[in-house]
């Protein structure tokens, strides 16, 4: 007993190996022989923080012929919904094929000449989050081409036990920051997905996949328990509890009329208006008694984005427990907190500008939750109900884990 014990503790306090650590330290052979392309960007790195790309290129053996970026470029260089355009890189000399640009699926002349297309990209763990769209419509098009995809594997940075919200209702919500049937927190590593969108059937050809999968990862580790360092993987992502908040607020930021933080030092991180109090705004949601998390009273102005350079008040997250913390909930949370305290219907105020709600209804996947809320459900109401449609993704995603 006392063996098995040690032995436990040594696994549970062992480094995790990311899949490019992996696939580095089993000589590359899966890569043997191949002429191959890479899906990446500033996160793909190791834990020295060398990128992919340069350990490929240096690599005895690997064929690294083209490189492929996302949303944000591989050099994590272009703002937010830019497009990137596809060029020489004047770095290493290879093909750079935009992937959000004039298309966001590889095409067949892209494709020419490769045997294996790579994805090395730390997503966040929420589906609204472009990267994972990328995935699968990359794995379409070599499945449609006969080219072998091979995802490095990388942690959910939100863990792998989190299951939240809302699925992509009908193909009405579907896009690029809904593309998969899973909810909008979907507990899965990288790899994990890719097998379930291969599994599943939500291409319209499935693919070669291999997943290089990593080492010492278990399902209860949010980022800050693996150790890894933490690469901005998009402009307001910059640390490895950035993808809390961004679960915790992204919904509400979609609205308008609130300031989460993006455009302040803070991005993700507040929930702040003008002419609110934000006493009465953090006494409002601590009384709400959400597990793992503390509202605190904020002011500030910010410089560029939502109400630049007026002043705005509201609360400042903090989380005590993260893996307690529901995280989507609290956007529901703090758009009731808002109308509570401060008479502030953002949904009311919307319309009466005759703004529309098509990325908000996106980024949930279904238009129920806001017309639910507009209907004066509470958001405990809205919460609860996404509960059944919760546990039967977790019984369909047990065949597709790795870890």
């Amino acid at each position: 007993m006392g063996l098995l014990l040690a032995l436990r503790a040594l696994a549970a306090n062992a480094p995790v190996q990311l899949g490019n650590e992996v696939l580095a330290a089993g000589g590359f052979k899966e890569l043997a022989g191949k002429r191959v392309g890479l899906i990446t960007n500033p996160s793909g790195v190791n834990r020295k923080l060398e990128t992919t790309i340069e350990v490929l290129r240096a690599a005895k053996g690997v064929q690294l012929v083209a490189l492929f970026g996302p949303e944000h470029g591989i050099y994590g260089d272009v703002p937010a919904g830019d497009k990137v355009e596809s060029r020489t890189d004047a770095r290493t000399g290879l093909s750079v094929h935009s992937l959000y640009g004039a298309t966001r699926k590889p095409t067949p002349a892209m494709l020419a000449g490769l045997d294996a297309l790579i994805y090395d990209l730390q997503d966040t763990g929420a589906r609204s989050y472009t990267f994972i769209s990328t995935m699968g419509l990359a794995m379409e098009a070599c499945g449609e081409a006969g080219i072998e995809f091979i995802v490095l594997d990388r942690p959910n940075p939100l863990g792998g036990v989190r299951v939240e919200g809302p699925l992509v209702e009908r193909e009405k919500f579907r896009s690029f920051v809904s593309q998969w049937d899973v909810p909008y927190v979907y507990g899965l590593t990288c790899g994990e997905l890719a097998r379930m969108i291969n599994g599943r059937g939500w291409i319209k050809k499935s693919c070669k996949l291999t997943v290089v999968p990593m080492r010492g990862w278990r399902r209860d580790m949010v980022w800050a328990d693996t150790g890894l360092p933490w690469v901005p993987a998009s402009p307001h992502i910059p640390h490895g509890d950035s993808p809390l908040f961004q679960v915790a607020t992204g919904m509400l930021g979609e609205i308008g009329g609130v300031s989460i933080g993006v455009g302040y030092t803070l991005p993700f991180q507040t929930i702040a208006a003008p002419k609110v109090d934000p006493h009465a705004l953090a006494a409002n949601l601590n009384a709400r008694l959400l597990p793992g998390v503390v509202f605190r009273p904020l002011t500030y102005k910010p410089y560029y984005a939502v109400f630049k350079d007026e002043i705005v008040g509201g609360v400042q997250l903090h989380f005590t427990d993260p893996a307690a913390a529901p995280l989507t909930a609290i956007n529901y949370h703090a758009l009731e907190a808002l109308k509570q305290v401060a008479g502030r219907d953002v949904f009311a105020e919307a319309v009466k500008a005759k703004k529309t709600f098509d990325m908000f209804d996106k980024v949930n996947g279904t238009d129920a939750t806001r017309l639910a809320m507009q209907a004066g459900k509470s958001a405990v109401e809205i919460v609860v109900g996404w509960h059944a449609a919760e546990e039967k993704f977790r019984a369909e995603r047990k065949k597709y884990l790795l870890y």
